[in-house]
Order: C-alpha cells, then structure tokens, then sequence
C-alpha cells in the first residue's frame, strides 16, 4: 500500500471508492478482489459479529467515532475493508500506511499532517497500518503518544497472535478484534455477486459458471476472499467474453495463481507446519524446500527465525544445545544481514536442526510443572530454601540446615527442593537420545545419590 500525503482530493478518492464503469479499459481497471471490495457493512460476509447489530461498525455509526483496534485475522478476510468502512462510517480521514515498505520516520510525516488537519478542521485520522507486526516492539512505541493525544485513530492488520507480535504496552491501548476466514459458503456468494456485477464486477463479460466451479473456486480460496477473486478474474479471462467457466478452464486458472496465493499468507499455516513437521522427522531436504518455499513467496525471514528458536527448545531441547544457540544466532544473523543473504543463514539453521537428536522432554516438563502449579496452588517454600537476609528471618528458621552441595561428596547431597507435598514429583524425563542420554545417566545418578543420603525418614 502506498502512503498518502494528505490532501482532501486524496481522501475524498480514497475514501468514497468511486466505482469504475464497464466502459473503462480493463487493463486500467484495479483487480478484481479491489474492485468488489464492500463499501457498507451490507456487503460484509462473514463477520456478523463485527458487521451485525451492535457490532463494532454499527456502534462507530452510530456514535461517529471508533476506538484505536487491531484486526487480527488471516489473509483475505476482510481486516482491510472493515478499516475502510470504519473510516466512511465515522467520516474519519483514511491514511493507509505499510509497515513492510515505511517505518518511524514516515509515521512521523503522517503524524505531523493528522495534527495539522486536526488543528485546522477537527477532524481526527484514522491511520491504517497494514501488516503492523513487521514493526519491531520498539517501534512500535512510535504509536503511543499520538493515540493517546487523540491525533490518530490507530488501525492496525496482522495476521500473526498480537499477544506474541505486539508491546503490552500498545496492546493496552486498543481493542482487539479477531476475523475468523472466511466460509465457502460465503466465498461462493461472493464469486456469484462478482461475476454478475455488472458495476465492479465481471458482468458486462456475460461469463457463466455453474453452482459446482463456482464452489470448486470457492474451496480453493481456503477462507482467502482475494485469492478466490483472483482465480475467478483469471478463470474468466481464459474463458473469453460470452464462455463458460469450466473444471478445465479452473486448472489453468489455479496453476496461474498458486504462487500469489501462497504470497498472500499461506505459508503462515500449511506451509509453515510442513517445514516443522519436516524439521521434527529429521528430513533436511524436505525442510529445505518448505523453506525455499517461504522464501520465494516473499514471507518474512524474522517470523521464520522465530519458529526454528521455538522448535530448537520444544523439539531438540537438551539432545543437543546447540540448537537453540544456533537458533538464536539466526535470529540475530537475519536482524543483522536481511534477505538474500539471510537465507544462508536460515538455511544453515534449518539442516543443523533437521539433523539435531529430537526430545521434547523439556518441553513437557515445563508443561507438566505448569500443570502442577495450577493443580496445588502457591505451596510453602521449605524453611531450609528461604532467603534468609535478616536476623529476624534467621531466627524464624529461614535457611536452617541448608546443606551447600559444593562442600558434599559429588556435589549432591540429601535434601529436597520441592515442597513437601510434591516430593515425589517427576516432571523432566530425558531421552536416549543425543546428549540427553548422559543427562538421562547422570539425573538417575544423583536421584540414587539423594535417595542413599537422605535424613529424611519419611517413606
């Protein structure tokens, strides 16, 4: 998306979305997935919780106003036309902004007009941010003032979790809205709406297609309502004025926009699971090519360093160590170098990882300790762990007979470390695999030692 300067011609255009007419070039027309974008909240599908009666776009309607929100959602489904209407219900001035090719310094100019505007006229600027988890965390404080000021109305998209991909202390300030995909059924009327619109669609062409093409469309869309336009805008141009849209014609359609589907976000799911689950079977050439994959699409090198960082402890863990340092260093290699270089390194990563010893045994330790956390509540600390810092905490038994395990033969000695009630708890439970073996040797190796030196006289 580009940045809009502001100007009133600008946003009159930008906002009031003037619907081109079948006399125009069809070269000079937008695609079709922009062309049949809605423009009321009558043409929403889909989202009837955000569209509905007393949804978010009715209330802004209705109070000519709305709150700074993030639309978290896959691709397709709708964040940037529900960002639209809210600028047209509330009359708001839409500045769509990408934080894939701008950063902090044009959020500046876009800040300086959106006050200048506000203190000539009153109007507020709505500022939409497409794909706004490419803004690190820090930048992403660049926001803050201004929503707070009440300069802008913030609108960010995302298609990544905001818990993970936004600041605390961003997310505390806005509303967060979630845009499940979209249904077949709702795709399918979509298709239908678009090939007899005679205004914005492809009416005028007189292209046809039966019930089941148009579901055929509709199912390989997966959810994606601009990827389910773009292979009916296709369908219908190898069809020719006056065709039919046949399973024939949908093949050919579909083999010319695979790869901008997976572009537009697939490789966030389907292909994202084939690299980790390629990564866990410990198949190099197939994680390899899931990687290339991501690459060639144009995905965003830092979400797949993050996803080997993960792996490296949930699936490697303590088998091999040095996955997670070499993990990290990825992570700091395509911060450092980007794309193309950056595949190097990801690449190196992804075949040390493939081939690393696999244990999940950290991760389900931590998960079964959670568990226990949640099962028992906050138990005591035993006297003999407690910090002991003052008099008053010594004489109270803080720190009593604690044993210092340096000064003990092998560095273990007798006491317990979880509480009373959980002593006999196991939650970390090593592999024989990969270094893990001699952890598994070792951890049998000190249980024995405790158990053969304990004082304790319970069973």
């Amino acid at each position: 998306m580009e940045l809009f300067e502001a100007g009133e011609q600008e946003e009159e255009a930008e906002v009031a979305s003037p619907r081109a007419t079948p006399a125009q070039d069809s070269l000079a027309r937008p695609p079709l997935a922009e062309r049949m974008r809605p423009t009321g909240d009558e043409e929403v599908l889909g989202h009837a919780r955000l569209a509905g009666p007393g949804g978010l776009l009715a209330r802004a309607r209705a109070s000519g106003s709305c709150p700074s929100v993030i639309l978290w959602g896959p691709p397709g489904c709708g964040k940037t036309t529900v960002a639209r209407i809210l600028a047209r219900a509330t009359g708001l001035f839409f500045v769509p902004f990408s934080a894939v090719t701008n950063g902090v310094k044009e959020v500046r100019d876009v800040v300086a007009a959106a006050r200048h505007r506000l203190k000539s006229d009153g109007r507020p600027t709505l500022l939409f941010v497409d794909e706004i988890h490419r803004f690190n965390k820090a930048q992403q404080d660049a926001f803050l003032p201004h929503v707070e000021a009440g300069t802008i109305v913030l609108v960010g998209a995302t298609t990544e979790n905001p818990s993970f991909a936004l600041n605390a202390a961003l997310l505390s300030r806005v509303q967060v809205e979630v845009l499940a995909p979209l249904g077949e059924a709702d795709l399918v009327t979509l298709l239908r709406r678009a090939l007899t619109d005679r205004d914005r669609g492809l009416g005028p062409l007189g292209v046809t297609a039966e019930a089941p093409v148009l579901e055929r469309l509709a199912a390989l869309g997966r959810g994606d309502a601009r990827t389910a336009l773009g292979a009916l805008e296709a369908a219908a141009g190898l069809a020719g004025p006056k065709g039919t849209i046949t399973d024939a014609v949908v093949d050919q359609a579909v083999a010319a926009t695979l790869l901008r589907h997976d572009k537009r976000g697939d490789a966030h799911y389907d292909v994202v699971s084939a690299l980790i689950k390629s990564l866990r079977g410990s198949d190099p050439d197939a994680a390899l090519y899931w990687l290339a994959r991501l690459l060639e699409v144009g995905d965003d090198p830092r979400f797949i360093a993050r996803r080997l960082v993960i792996f490296a402890s949930e699936d490697v863990g303590n088998a091999d160590p040095r996955a997670l340092t070499l993990a990290v260093a990825c992570a700091h290699a395509v911060e450092l170098v980007g794309l193309p270089e950056a595949r190097i390194n990801l690449g190196q990563a992804v075949t040390f990882l493939a081939l690393c010893p696999k244990s999940n045994a950290s991760y389900l330790g931590i998960d079964a300790a959670l568990e226990a956390v949640r099962r028992h509540g906050t138990l005591g600390v035993p006297h003999h762990l407690r910090n002991a810092p003052t008099e008053l905490l010594k004489a109270l038994g803080h720190g009593r007979e604690y044993e210092y395990p340096h000064d003990l033969p092998g560095g273990v000695g007798s006491q317990r470390y979880l509480p009373d009630e959980l002593h006999d708890a196991r939650f970390y439970a090593p592999t024989d695999r990969g270094l893990e073996k001699d952890m598994q040797q070792r951890l049998a190796h000190m249980r024995e030692l405790r158990r053969g030196r304990t004082r304790d006289e319970r069973p």
